[in-house]
């Protein structure tokens, strides 16, 4: 019994796995960052093909 106690005790104290939690969570916040910014940058990126593609049929 007394080394489950010490068990359980020794568990709540242990914090090795905070730092993988934290490392998780920015990660997270990046790829949400990221995937945020993908719809703007796809339009952008569209609209500039689109610009180049009627530019050079204009000229032809």
């Amino acid at each position: 019994m007394m080394n489950l106690k010490n068990l359980l005790k020794n568990l709540v104290n242990d914090e090795s796995g905070q730092d993988l939690i934290e490392y998780a969570l920015v990660a997270a916040l990046v790829g949400l960052g990221a995937v945020a910014s993908m719809k703007t940058l796809s339009t952008a990126i569209g609209t500039a093909f689109g610009t180049i593609g009627t530019t050079l049929t204009s000229n032809v």
